[in-house]
């Protein structure tokens, strides 16, 4: 019997260089590229958003142009410093115990969305009081944006050959260079599919076409529950990572675990979304 590798590995894995390129002994890694062009694309859509007066509450937007740049700042502050601190809570707290130094080395790792989500949320909660701003409609800025990041960021998971899928007949399955022999599902692509390209579409037809942004945070409970609902659905695709595995019946993953309150969050913010007072 053909081995499934040898059968259904019809594309190659790219196999390209994690160091984008280099600048004297400073290596610039995709992934790194991946979250300066997620936060700077995102910057720009928001700015769009705010921009369009008959898109909000009273044709009011929540917040100016300079107000948004400078949320810039405290936005990237709360995705690297929230995620980092979400894989080490999350995924890897034994490994830190035993050598605190590893909670420095992101290429050990990496990042956690749901860190990620944390760290955001409590820099958006933090400037919208600092600066007398509505909070769920900026939450619904972030919101409209974040699919965008998380499209450059599991591209560049790709990339990197990491976070690869389950073993896979499909046509499709790659051989990750460092995930052994066989084809597995690319997971990485179906996430960049679902929570970045789908997620984006269906919130931007919901801003523009039914103005979902007056009713304050109808566009963020949409994009949370999304967000859970397709990380989940991957999770079924997507190989545990190694240090956890399966917590619960062989089928429960530590990003289902994460991802379930999301759902209720999400939930919950759209049953409570209602059209701005006259």
């Amino acid at each position: 019997m053909i081995p499934t590798a040898e059968l259904f590995a019809v594309i190659a894995f790219p196999n390209i260089d994690p160091v984008a390129f280099s600048i004297g002994p400073v290596a610039v890694h995709w992934y790194g590229l991946a979250y300066v062009v997620g936060i700077l694309l995102g910057w720009f859509y928001a700015r769009r958003l705010v921009s369009r007066s008959d898109l909000w509450p009273k044709d009011t937007p929540p917040m100016t142009l300079a107000q948004l740049d400078d949320f810039l700042v405290w936005a990237a502050l709360g995705v690297i410093l929230g995620g980092r601190i979400g894989y080490i809570l999350f995924y890897d707290f034994a490994a830190i115990v035993d050598d605190p130094l590893r909670a420095f080395q992101i290429w050990n790792g990496g990042m956690s969305f749901h860190g990620g989500f944390t760290g955001t949320t409590i820099a958006m909660i933090l400037f919208a009081r600092r600066h007398g701003i509505r909070i769920w409609s900026l939450f619904d800025i972030v919101a409209a944006v974040v699919p965008i990041g998380l499209f450059f960021g599991r591209i560049a998971n790709f990339v990197n050959g990491e976070l690869w899928g389950k073993l896979s007949g499909a046509p499709w399955a790659f051989v990750f260079p460092n995930a052994g022999p066989f084809a597995r599902h690319p997971s990485q692509l179906y996430e960049a599919a679902l929570e970045g390209i789908v997620l984006f579409l269906l919130l931007a037809i919901a801003i523009y076409a039914f103005k979902a942004l007056k009713r304050p945070g109808l566009v963020t409970g949409m994009f949370v529950a999304g967000y859970a609902l397709c990380r989940i659905f991957v999770e079924f695709f997507r190989e545990p990572d190694a240090q956890l595995g399966y917590l619960f019946g062989g089928w429960l993953t530590m990003g289902m675990l994460l991802s379930l309150p999301m759902l209720a969050l999400g939930i919950w913010a759209m049953l409570r979304a209602r059209p701005a007072a006259a």
